[in-house]
């Protein structure tokens, strides 16, 4: 029994893997049930054994895509103790590859859900959600510390951190190379090392 269970929860994950990467290149109208059945090889009661909607495999795929393109943008994070420092590294990760084809799947399927599929657009605002709120615990952390300066306002340093970046990805993807993408990851490395106390030793 638990090796019927353990299969078909391989399945599953192979499904929302495979999809993923469609939904993330297509958006949610353009990826169609037979492009995951081509991706897949399983026929539509295949797919649909395993999930009760095309909305609900759309919901579990940018999970998915989401948890990928968040543990490329931590890596070495932990490693800093510094602050301001672990918020460059952050920055820098995004130079890396998401993992997924089509890229941010944030931006993706924000632009994507924007107009329809609430369940979409509210995986996508608790997914920005805690971003804002990681960026806004390190700097408190900083602050704590004495190496942030204390009259700043985390949830505005937050979001010009994340609409600097957002913003140069998208740029990025129409030239079709990572200039601007490169211009502001230095950018935001002098802006968040204005944040510094000059006190601080």
């Amino acid at each position: 029994m638990s090796e019927a269970i353990s299969k078909g929860d391989k399945t599953r994950q192979r499904i929302i893997a495979e999809a993923a990467a469609i939904f993330n290149q297509r958006g949610y109208e353009g990826c169609s049930i037979q492009a995951i059945m081509m991706a897949t090889g399983l026929e539509k009661g295949g797919i649909y054994r395993h999930f009760e909607s095309k909305e609900e495999l759309a919901a579990e795929a940018f999970d998915y895509a989401w948890s990928i393109a968040s543990a490329k943008r931590r890596m070495h994070m932990g490693e800093i103790a510094d602050p301001l420092e672990k918020l460059k590294q952050h920055i820098a990760n995004f130079l890396i590859r998401s993992g997924l084809p089509g890229g941010c799947p944030l931006l993706n399927t924000a632009v994507d859900s924007d107009n329809g599929n609430p369940i979409l657009r509210d995986k996508v605002r608790k997914a920005l959600r805690g971003w804002q709120t990681m960026i806004a615990g390190i700097l408190d952390d900083g602050v704590a510390a004495g190496i942030v300066q204390a009259d700043i306002d985390q949830s505005a340093v937050a979001n010009h951190i994340l609409g600097s970046l957002e913003g140069a990805m998208l740029i990025s993807r129409i030239e079709r190379n990572d200039i601007a993408l490169r211009q502001t990851v230095e950018r935001l490395d002098g802006y968040l090392e204005s944040l510094r106390r000059t006190s601080y030793h």
